[in-house]
């Protein structure tokens, strides 16, 4: 059963968060639904990614609440991506705040499981969006197909090169399940299909900001870069990391690249011939189906295990179509600014 918290208590929330809630139903409308309180968590709060994944989570609200059945979301995550006990004190915080709902998206495919059990024991259920948690204590798992988006990269980057050459993966972070899926699935697709491409490193990480990653790559392409032809990168992170460092050399463009998420820097390196394509997600309908799926579980409706959000590949030669957009431009303004 889930817990009931004062109107008061929802007010207070709503004005320590993010503010960008849907309206409160008011006392007197006839048949409305009482209000709910969800608690969205990302993994951190810096990178573009997770702007999507907020925009998209006050969408839902919005126009949950717009139909009479009104949600309150509060935004609050770790400012860096390998924080994760602070992600953990985050999850433990709302038990204690009177949230019905935890819409998480983890650090760690582990470290997050006993506060993840402990809220279910509560009464709080959570749903998983963007990277799988290893626990049945969960409603449902909103995300992209990760195994197949490395295996868009690994096709990319095998085709350019003819099947031939010498590629490095650079990992993103230990304990991530979803680039650790796209590492799994890029170097399954690139042993299988292009037997003939040597990889000449795949054991190092990026870490958790583009200075980090960019530190990585360095390290790398000082070491590899004089007889390098391809590099992937499973996430936005590694991607402008390894996008930097090239650039720093006068490689970018020459060395074929093909990275992960649909960053502005990105796609504005894709269009500049910098990168030869980028996995992209759709974070915004990530964050969007991960609060409805929470609504729709604290009211009593069946709701799905798991839930493809969508992933495509983006090249230049498909970055101003019209299938690519909702991928690569997504109203994030119009859900982050104030209305």
């Amino acid at each position: 059963m889930t817990r009931k918290a004062p109107a008061i208590l929802f007010a207070a929330l709503c004005i320590s968060g993010c503010g960008q809630s849907g309206s409160r139903q008011r006392g007197g409308q006839a048949g409305a639904e009482r209000a709910l309180t969800i608690a969205v968590i990302p993994k951190g709060t810096t990178h573009e990614f997770w702007k999507s994944i907020h925009a998209g989570a006050i969408q839902a609200a919005r126009e949950l609440s717009a139909q009479g059945a009104a949600v309150n979301i509060i935004w609050k995550g770790p400012l860096r991506e390998d924080d994760r006990e602070q992600q953990i004190q985050v999850v433990e915080g709302f038990l204690s705040q009177g949230v019905q709902g935890i819409v998480l998206a983890p650090l760690d495919d582990r470290a997050l499981v006993r506060p993840v059990e402990e809220a279910r024991r509560a009464g709080v259920p959570t749903v998983i969006i963007d990277s799988r948690l290893e626990s049945d204590a969960v409603v449902s798992f909103v995300a992209t197909d990760n195994h197949k988006g490395g295996q868009l990269g690994a096709g990319r980057l095998g085709e350019l090169l003819g099947g031939k050459g010498k590629v490095l993966l650079l990992r993103y972070a230990e304990g991530s399940a979803s680039t650790a899926e796209r590492e799994r699935g890029f170097l399954e697709e690139l042993r299988a299909r292009f037997p003939g491409i040597t990889l000449v490193s795949a054991d190092q990480y990026a870490g958790p900001t583009r200075e980090t990653a960019k530190r990585a790559a360095e390290n790398l392409l000082n070491r590899y870069g004089g007889d390098l032809q391809g590099i992937f990168t499973p996430n936005e992170s590694s991607t402008i990391g390894m996008l930097l460092a090239l650039q720093d050399i006068g490689l970018a463009g020459k060395v074929r690249f093909v990275g992960f998420d649909a960053a502005a820097t990105l796609i504005d390196a894709v269009r500049a011939r910098q990168l030869d394509g980028v996995v992209v997600q759709n974070p915004m309908r990530m964050g969007y189906l991960g609060v409805k799926t929470m609504a729709e579980r604290l009211r009593g409706k069946p709701v799905e295990r798991l839930i493809d959000t969508g992933v495509m590949l983006v090249t230049a030669a498909n970055l101003d179509s019209a299938a690519t957009q909702p991928f690569v431009n997504p109203p994030i303004a119009r859900y982050l600014s104030e209305p």
